[in-house]
């Protein structure tokens, strides 16, 4: 009976829609030009990966009465994930859309590892979907102030 409930639990594991994508080796990837920013907010605090035409890209913010980071990347559509890519960690997580903010949103507790890895990478940080090319970015403290913020 209890090999019956593992297989199963398998077979749900491999045929689900996270289970099949891949997550793209951006070992080589050129992060692009822009900068993070750090910012208190009224329940937490965010950083902000801005490009060099002052549009956000990339934002990780802290709500504290949850412990939870919301990775927020900006896109055209919807995505049902984000793949999170780092030097040491990759991961798929389920997202959701927000249209008018133009924002695709993953929440993470704030004790997740793969915040860690985000934070210590080494060079770039990847953040996409599969239909949309990855976005690469620098890992700058300001990433890891957040996260700890969270954890406070």
């Amino acid at each position: 009976m209890h090999f019956r409930k593992s297989a199963a639990l398998a077979l749900i594991a491999v045929s689900s829609p996270l289970a099949a994508q891949t997550v793209p080796d951006l070992t080589t990837a050129t992060p692009i030009a822009g900068e993070w920013a750090y910012n208190a907010i009224s329940d937490g605090s965010e950083a902000r990966f801005i490009d060099t035409n002052a549009v956000p890209q990339l934002i990780l913010s802290c709500a504290r009465s949850t412990r939870h980071v919301t990775v927020a990347k900006a896109a055209a559509s919807a995505a049902p994930y984000l793949i999170i890519w780092t030097s040491s960690q990759q991961r798929i997580i389920p997202s959701s859309y927000n249209p008018a903010a133009g924002r695709l949103l993953a929440e993470l507790d704030a004790n997740d590892p793969i915040l860690d890895a985000m934070a210590t990478s080494r060079g770039r940080i990847g953040v996409g979907t599969d239909t949309q090319p990855s976005l690469v970015v620098p890992p700058w403290p300001e990433l890891a102030r957040v996260i700890e913020d969270c954890r406070v």
